[in-house]
């Protein structure tokens, strides 16, 4: 087996926040410096890391990133956020610190610490995510590529902010667009503006959600999107 052993060092703008946040998620604080300078440890399971005094917070979650590989991404996201809620008695999933959702099927999520440094679980056996390709996409409705561009913004790229714009855009741009397609949309849409916070968008989502005539068969085929949005309604309770 090999010795080498990689540790991240992530910055670190509150040397009490920090590690407060860490050990709540359950991780074991393995080294506390102040003087002369800032130096911080925590390990969880078979993972370290390690901090150093300096940076604001950066809500973006761009100070820095961790990739952390695992068998099973479920099992973590359940714990952490079972942690999280515990703590603070809400699962954050919008500002610092947060946790991404993970929606069924999904294999990798993000955790934000309170300085902006984003945690990257993955697990080993993920599959690469497949673009559609220049046919299957021509063959997609106008509704069809906005899901599926948002999709890969929130999913792959943790970027709710991005995939919110698409499927405003979409809303706006296809006011035609059949029910069924604009009541996905709509529920997505729904999803991102809970995590986001913006209780406004959600409602007005909602709003129009609920103007729109379904069949039981229709309203049936939305249960993924209806399922995401009862996730992070629990999340957030």
């Amino acid at each position: 087996m090999s010795a080498e052993h990689a540790i991240p060092v992530f910055a670190c703008a509150s040397p009490d926040e920090t590690p407060t946040f860490y050990q709540a998620i359950g991780f074991e604080m393995t080294h506390r410096q102040l003087k002369p300078y800032v130096y911080l440890a925590v390990k969880r399971g078979g993972f370290e890391l390690h901090f150093v005094g300096g940076g604001k917070p950066n809500p973006r979650g761009e100070s820095a990133t961790c990739l952390v590989m695992v068998d099973a991404v479920e099992p973590h996201h359940r714990a952490i956020a079972d942690a999280l809620k515990a703590s603070l008695g809400r699962v954050p999933t919008a500002g610092l610190p947060r946790i991404s959702r993970l929606r069924k099927g999904q294999s990798r999520f993000t955790l934000v610490d309170p300085t902006g440094n984003s945690i990257l679980f993955i697990a080993r056996d993920e599959p690469e995510y497949e673009y559609p390709d220049a046919e299957a996409w021509s063959k997609l409705s106008p509704m069809e590529r906005a899901l599926e561009t948002a999709a890969n913004f929130r999913d792959v790229r943790g970027m709710d902010a991005a995939a919110a714009k698409v499927l405003d855009l979409a809303l706006t741009r296809d006011a035609g667009a059949p029910p069924e397609e604009r009541a996905r949309v709509l529920n997505t849409r729904v999803e991102l503006a809970l995590a986001m916070n913006d209780e406004g968008r959600a409602r007005s989502a909602r709003e129009e959600l609920a103007s729109i005539d379904l069949t039981d068969e229709e309203r049936g085929q939305l249960r993924v999107e209806v399922r995401a949005v009862e996730e992070i309604e629990r999340m957030r309770s």
